[in-house]
């Protein structure tokens, strides 16, 4: 509890200095609608209902239990995707999912946070069990990651000024693709500059594809409708996100008779999988452009 009055001492100040800029915003017309409380609960519904049933695999909860829930998904989500076709202004915008490259910049969106997020929570378990390291050693070894993320981030979106998203984020996911495999590869109790350069490229290609990518899916959206462009860029990452550490349980639940470590190798290569998907994702919206 020692940590709270520092995390107060910061914060507050921060949370006065956002409220005093609110000033700065540009003004823009309010909405005439309420906030649609019926197309909320069918949202929180649908993914509730999809997480549940992932996280239900992955904890020993009984088959037909998940697969109810499945099923409740889809029906709760056809309700929800029915009714948002036909509203003035959806919580999710179902008529921007028309324009093929936002759609695709949403799929790709999803696939990378659901590799992201599988290798982040394997990781662990992986370098512990496989590679016998411990909390400290582990969580050094994490680093690489994020902070080759830091570094590429901004340079891709310079990058982003002269070349296609479809062409920079592919190439990103590729690199992240590979450095996940290349992790999965590792050979027992690898030294640590043998993890980091992994890491470090996973890293890379993650940081190439992320700012083009959230770049491209605010801008193929009409200028009106820029609040639900971001709000499908904050939903994509947070439903692979959770996805991805919901999947990684399912990986332990069926590997349960080889360990740690084999549940970790099959989230591992499963997150390859998606990223490697999210590469195909982003590939095709060149096809798009050039056809276009």
């Amino acid at each position: 509890m020692a940590h709270w009055p520092w995390l107060f001492a910061i914060n507050v100040p921060l949370g006065l200095v956002a409220l005093s800029l609110i000033g700065a915003l540009p003004r823009s017309a309010r909405s005439g609608h309420s906030f649609d409380l019926l197309s909320a609960a069918l949202n929180a519904a649908t993914f509730g209902c999809f997480i549940a049933a992932l996280s239900g695999f992955g904890q020993g909860q009984p088959a037909f239990l998940s697969v109810l829930e499945l099923v409740a998904c889809a029906a709760v989500g056809i309700v929800f995707v029915r009714r948002q076709a036909v509203l003035p202004a959806p919580m999710l915008p179902v008529d921007l999912f028309r324009r093929p490259v936002f759609a695709l910049t949403v799929a790709t969106s999803v696939c990378s946070f659901i590799g992201q997020t599988s290798a982040y929570v394997a990781l662990p378990f992986l370098f512990q069990t496989v590679g016998g390291m411990s909390d400290t050693h582990t969580g050094l070894l994490m680093t690489p990651w994020p902070a080759t993320v830091v570094v590429v981030a901004p340079i891709a979106g310079r990058l982003s000024d002269r070349y296609s998203a479809g062409l920079l984020g592919g190439l990103g996911l590729v690199a992240m693709c590979t450095g996940i495999v290349l992790l999965a590869l590792l050979p027992p109790h690898p030294a640590w500059w043998n993890v980091a350069w992994r890491m470090s490229l996973a890293g890379a290609g993650f940081g190439f594809f992320q700012s083009p990518n959230n770049r491209l899916l605010i801008s193929s959206v009409p200028h009106e409708r820029s609040g639900a462009g971001s709000g499908m860029l904050s939903s994509a990452r947070l439903s692979g996100q959770t996805t991805g550490a919901a999947l990684v349980a399912v990986c332990f639940a069926f590997t349960e008779t080889g360990g740690a470590g084999r549940g970790a190798l099959v989230a591992l290569m499963i997150g390859a999988g998606f990223a490697g998907v999210g590469a195909i994702f982003s590939s095709l919206r060149l096809v798009r452009k050039a056809r276009g």
